[in-house]
């Protein structure tokens, strides 16, 4: 293996150590096991609490385009190390929250501001601009990360709260942070070369600017698209530990559902990875932007028998575990890579408030009605019309090289 591709395969790595402790699985998927807890000493509602993960998914989702122009000239490594070290000090600090909601809300938002720098975008372009040919295969195996940190990182706070009270807990889920995400963006993940992508492949230059994006309809398709599966998806988990423990489903059994999710967005990641590759990107997404309707439909019949409710918690970890690789798949093959950060960055951007847009919607449709059926209808219909959308993007506008030189 020359030295290119030996480097390559190490930004692989270090994406996929540090993306466990992204901004999903730390900001987002523990909230799901703070909720109750939290909830139940302080006197919080649900929608109260879901409104603090929304501010800080919100915010991030502001600042992730300003993350992306950064990144784009700044590099890569040198913007994420510095984000990174901001976003797990800033989670440890919402162990110093009061018994006033609004100070755990404004804690949660300033979180979220730094999150936008430690997510899938930074990653998502240092591996795009090292892989040509394979570029799908790498982006599923690093983005395979996050579902590693959706499986263990909910489990981890489980278990450290078991033996700590919730502020404690946050203080070491921050530090956990720091020590897994620093070294190993320090030790591995290195800006691609400036002149050409790994083995050869397309100049790191060739690409659209923001303003051209913003004037196409596959960028606008793709927004929307995006945004209205995530609200659905992430709204569903975010509450999924509480929905099921007010069926009656033991509180143990229901946090373990997280990690069929986690285990099955792994799947997901690397699977959707495996096939972006082989079959056009928009046809395939249309077809796994379905599976967690089947999902969501499972839940909304109110069942407790356990293998159907781990079967909706696989088909929502599919979705989710190929949306991220599809829509970086996506910004490089009708955007190019140029821009491809500031691109990504505002496309991520609306995809993190649908994260954050989604559990809200959640709370309050549990705090009007005492359940969640509402929310969930809801979320079968958005899931159908992100599937049709994403279908529409037509032929791709920067091929893979090899189809381009076959076809010349």
């Amino acid at each position: 293996m020359d030295s290119k591709n030996r480097n390559a395969w190490l930004v692989v790595l270090g994406s996929t150590l540090s993306l466990i402790v992204s901004n999903g699985p730390i900001l987002f998927f523990t909230f799901a096991v703070f909720l109750k807890p939290i909830s139940d000493q302080l006197g919080w509602s649900r929608g109260e609490m879901s409104l603090a993960v929304t501010a800080g998914l919100f915010l991030g989702g502001f600042a992730t385009p300003f993350a992306g122009i950064a990144i784009d000239r700044w590099g890569i490594r040198r913007v994420t190390l510095v984000v990174i070290t901001l976003f797990a000090a800033t989670f440890a600090l919402i162990s110093q929250t009061t018994a006033n909601v609004t100070v755990f809300i404004l804690l949660y938002a300033i979180c979220g501001v730094f999150a936008s720098g430690q997510a899938p975008l930074p990653y998502a372009k240092a591996i795009s601009g090292w892989f040509e040919d394979r570029r799908g295969l790498a982006l599923g195996i690093a983005m395979a990360g996050v579902g590693v940190g959706v499986a263990v990182m909910p489990q981890v706070t489980r278990a450290l709260l078991n033996s700590f009270d919730w502020r404690s807990v946050y203080l070491m889920v921050g530090l956990i942070t720091w020590l897994v995400a620093f070294p190993s963006v320090f030790f591995f993940v290195k800006d691609p070369p400036k002149e050409q992508g790994a083995r050869g492949g397309a100049a790191v230059t060739e690409g659209d600017d923001m303003a051209f994006a913003l004037r196409h309809r596959v960028f606008w398709l793709i927004v929307i698209a995006a945004f209205l599966l995530v609200v659905a998806i992430n709204g569903v988990i975010a509450h999924m530990v509480a929905l099921l423990t007010d069926h009656g489903v033991p509180g143990s059994v229901a946090v373990r559902m997280l990690v069929a999710v986690g285990l099955s967005t792994i799947v997901g990641r690397l699977l959707s990875g495996y096939l972006l590759d082989r079959f056009f990107a928009p046809y395939l997404a249309a077809a796994i932007f379905l599976v967690p309707l089947i999902g969501v439909l499972i839940l909304l019949s109110g069942t407790t028998i356990i293998p159907l409710v781990v079967i909706a918690a696989i088909c929502l970890g599919l979705g989710l575990g190929a949306e991220v690789d599809i829509i970086g798949f996506l910004v490089g093959r009708y955007f190019g890579l140029r821009r491809y950060g500031e691109i990504y960055g505002y496309i991520f951007a609306v995809f993190t408030v649908g994260t954050g847009v989604g559990p809200y919607l959640m709370g309050v449709s549990f705090d009007a009605t005492a359940n969640y059926k509402a929310a969930l209808a809801g979320f079968c219909v958005l899931l159908v019309l992100s599937s049709v959308l994403i279908a529409m993007l037509g032929p791709y506008r920067y091929p893979p090289r090899t189809v381009a030189h076959a076809a010349s």
